[in-house]
């Protein structure tokens, strides 16, 4: 069996809302959100709006789905509750969906080289995790602060998010993960 499987898989969705249509689309995507939180496997489901800025006319809509296998996803993807809330949220959008599978945290905590042992539990992943974002987004507010307080707060968050992200992925996580491996990987820790 391959090792992918055993991996949180995530993907995002975006979808553009036509002009007037925005609170029948909202509320019919808290309902397919519901639908795909409850479903078997999922490991959260969020609805993330076009940014509050005045001055960004955004009809941008995504929503961010996990779920625990790559199986599960395609369980979902194949539901007749997604078929539904599809169906429902149709006349609400323009355009074609846009869907990306993208690297879930976990990928952050993966140990390199080809026997991956069991994922951490969750509760560690989150410790550590917080142990690398606090400081890095304290030392990015500390050094960029002054620089971005010029620029809106979509902009300002773009910037730090994109920073926070990049630092994450390829500076602090890996580090974090080789200083803390004997206890996130330690074997007598409960599974997630």
């Amino acid at each position: 069996m391959s090792n992918a499987k055993n991996h949180a898989e995530m993907m995002l969705i975006s979808r553009r809302v036509k002009p007037g249509h925005e609170a029948a689309f909202e509320r019919l995507m808290t309902d397919f959100i519901a639908a795909a939180a409850a479903f078997p496997g999922c490991l959260g489901a969020q609805l993330v709006h076009p940014g509050d800025e005045p001055d960004v006319a955004d009809n941008l809509h995504h929503a961010l789905l996990a779920f625990e296998s790559a199986d599960r996803l395609r369980a979902w993807q194949g539901s007749p509750e997604r078929a539904a809330g599809l169906a429902a949220v149709a006349p609400h959008v323009e355009g074609r969906e846009v869907v990306r599978g993208i690297s879930g945290l976990a990928h952050w905590f993966q140990p390199p080289g080809d026997a991956a042992p069991a994922q951490p539990p969750r509760w560690k992943v989150a410790v550590v995790t917080w142990l690398g974002i606090f400081p890095t987004v304290y030392g990015l507010f500390f050094l960029l602060g002054d620089i971005l307080a010029p620029l809106s707060l979509l902009a300002r968050i773009f910037v730090l998010t994109v920073l926070v992200v990049a630092l994450m992925t390829w500076v602090v996580a890996p580090r974090l993960t080789r200083l803390f491996k004997p206890w996130l990987y330690s074997a007598g820790a409960p599974r997630p």
